[in-house]
């Protein structure tokens, strides 16, 4: 009979936290909707070679808007 496997699953090694200033995620928010924007083009005239790029961007955006809205909470709680 078969024999089982016996290799052990290793957990993919955790990314250090990135800290980035509010200035550094507006950038990288602007260029990720100028990326979406050539993707969108590139789609619509049929040359885009996978159209999930599109989602991922926009899912991208999404989680720069709440580190961008979260930096903000903390600096007004830092304020008062």
């Amino acid at each position: 009979m078969a024999e089982t496997k016996t290799t052990k699953k290793t957990a993919a090694p955790k990314k250090a936290a990135e800290v980035k200033t509010l200035d550094q995620l507006r950038e990288e928010l602007a260029t990720k909707k100028a990326d979406q924007i050539a993707a969108k083009r590139s789609h619509a005239a049929g040359e885009l070679v996978n159209p999930r790029v599109l989602t991922v961007t926009r899912k991208e955006i999404a989680r720069l808007h709440g580190a961008i809205r979260a930096h903000e909470l903390a600096s007004q709680k830092e304020s008062k």
